[in-house]
C-alpha cells in the first residue's frame, strides 16, 4: 500500500469513527475545527463560541450543512440532527434543500393576510405617489379588512371570508369597499407569486355573492358658476384664508397645491406646481404649469405679504393652513359648496359660457387627455391657450365681464396672435 493510499485510509477510518468528542474536550478546546466522526464537525471560535455542521456529498458536490451554534445545540442534539439528515441523504435527497422545503412549509402558517398585504404594499410603493406615505392605498385594508382577517393565513381565506368582511360597507361605503376589494386582488396575486396556494378568483367570487352596490357616489358640492363672482367679491379681507380661496378659484386648482404654494414656484405669470403636489396615480408625475391671470397675479402679490418660510399661506402656528381651513370657512358662511367644487364650477363655465374646447378645459384642470399612446405623443400642455382661458375666467370672477356667454376669441384660443 502506498503512503498516499495509507494516509487516506487512516483519514477515512478517523472520519468514520463516531462520538470522538465529549463535553469536557469541547469546553477546553482551542479555536479550530474538530471532527466528532460520521462527518459531524465543530468549528470552535474565540470566547467559547462555536458552530456545528455536517459535511454531505450531494450529486458529487461536497456541501456543509449548518446544525446550529454551540450555545444553542448540545453535543447530543448535534449528533441526533446529523443522523437525521444523513438518513435523508441515504434516501437520495439533498438534506439542505429538504430542510429549506420544510422551513417554507412551516412558514406558510406565518404568512397571514396582514403580513402578505404589508409586503405587497411595500412592493408597490415605487408606483405610488410619494411612496404611499399618505396611506390611501393601504387604508381600505387597514380599516375594514385586516382587523377581522389580518391574523388568518392567506391560504385559508376564501370568498365567504371576503364577502363577510366587505358586507358591512358594500352598500353604504361602496367606493371604499371597491378599493378594499381591488387591494385584496393585488395582495392575492402577490401571494400567488410567492408560491402560496391561494384562490385568485376569491375576490371576484365575493363580489358575485355581494351583488351590485346600491350606494351611489355623491359628487363634492359645487357652486353654480354664475354665483362665483358674488362669493369671490365677499373674500375682501386680505387674510390668508380669503386669499387662498381666491387663488384656488382663479386657478381651478386643488387644495393641496394652493396650500403649499411657495414663492420660488412663481415664475412671472406662471405658477409651476412641483411633481410631489400634482395628483396622480403614478409615483413620479411631471410638474404642472398654471398660467396666472392678471387677477391671480394680484392675489399672489397680496399673499406675499403673509409669506413665512417662503410659503404664501402659512398657518397661525407653523407650517401651512390645513386642508380643512377653507372648507370650514365656507361652511361657517352657510355655503353647501366646498373648495374642491370650484373646479367643477370652472369646468361648467368652460362649457356653457366660454365655449372652450373639451381638450383645453380638461388640460386646464390638470387632467390627462386620451389613452396612453395618445398621451405619449401629445406632449404639449397648451400653456398659451390656457393663458387666454384663465384670463377670461379671472375677468369673469372679478366681475369685469358681466355677460353670461363669454366667447373666447378664437384666434387667441388657437394661439394665433
Amino acid at each position: 500500500m502506498s503512503c498516499y493510499t495509507a494516509r487516506w485510509a487512516r483519514r477515512w477510518t478517523e472520519l468514520a469513527t463516531k462520538n470522538k468528542l465529549n463535553p469536557l474536550f469541547i469546553k477546553n478546546a482551542k479555536p479550530g475545527k474538530y471532527c466528532d466522526g460520521g462527518n459531524l464537525w465543530l468549528t470552535k471560535g474565540e470566547n467559547g463560541t462555536g458552530k456545528w455542521f455536517l459535511r454531505v456529498t450531494v450529486h458529487g458536490r461536497r456541501r456543509e450543512m449548518g446544525l446550529g451554534s454551540l450555545q444553542d445545540v448540545s453535543l447530543k442534539e448535534a449528533r441526533a440532527a446529523a443522523e437525521r439528515w444523513k438518513r435523508v441523504r441515504r434516501e437520495g435527497k439533498d438534506p439542505i434543500k429538504e430542510r429549506q422545503k420544510l422551513e417554507r412549509e412551516a412558514a406558510r402558517t406565518d404568512l397571514t393576510l396582514a403580513k402578505v398585504a404589508a409586503e405587497a404594499f411595500e412592493s408597490r410603493k415605487a408606483e405610488l405617489r410619494e411612496d404611499g406615505k399618505a396611506g390611501r392605498w393601504f387604508s381600505p385594508l387597514e380599516l375594514h379588512v385586516l382587523p377581522k382577517l389580518g391574523r388568518v393565513p392567506i391560504e385559508e381565506i376564501d370568498q365567504i371570508d371576503i364577502k363577510n368582511v366587505l358586507a358591512p360597507i358594500w352598500h353604504n361605503k361602496s367606493d371604499t369597499a371597491r378599493k378594499a376589494a381591488n387591494r385584496l386582488s393585488i395582495v392575492f396575486k402577490y401571494a400567488a407569486a410567492l408560491g402560496l396556494d391561494v384562490d385568485l378568483q376569491a375576490v371576484e367570487k365575493a363580489r358575485a355573492l355581494l351583488g351590485k352596490p346600491r350606494h351611489k357616489t355623491q359628487n363634492i358640492p359645487a357652486m353654480d358658476w354664475k354665483d362665483v363672482p358674488k362669493f369671490y367679491a365677499s373674500l375682501d379681507e386680505g387674510s390668508v384664508t380669503h386669499l387662498a380661496l381666491r387663488l384656488l378659484i382663479l386657478t381651478a386648482s386643488r387644495s393641496k397645491p394652493v396650500r403649499f404654494i411657495r414663492e420660488d414656484q412663481i415664475h412671472k405669470d406662471v405658477w409651476v406646481i412641483p411633481a410631489e403636489n400634482v395628483k396622480s396615480t403614478k409615483a413620479k408625475e411631471a410638474e404642472f404649469r398654471v398660467p396666472l391671470s392678471t387677477e391671480a397675479q394680484s392675489v399672489v402679490e397680496q399673499a406675499m405679504k403673509h409669506s413665512r418660510e417662503a410659503y404664501l399661506f402659512p398657518s397661525i402656528r407653523r407650517g401651512v393652513i390645513s386642508d380643512a381651513t377653507m372648507s370650514r370657512f365656507m361652511e361657517r358662511q352657510g355655503h353647501s359648496a366646498r373648495p374642491h367644487g370650484f373646479r367643477s364650477s370652472f369646468r361648467v363655465w368652460c362649457a356653457e359660457a366660454a365655449d372652450a374646447p373639451r381638450e383645453l378645459a380638461e388640460l386646464s384642470l390638470g387632467h390627462k387627455i386620451g389613452n396612453t399612446v395618445e398621451q405619449t405623443y401629445h406632449r404639449t400642455d397648451l400653456l398659451e391657450k390656457r393663458r387666454v382661458l384663465f384670463e377670461s375666467w379671472g375677468n369673469f370672477v372679478a366681475g369685469r365681464e358681466t355677460g353670461e356667454v363669454l366667447q373666447l376669441d378664437k384666434r387667441a384660443a388657437d394661439g394665433r396672435h
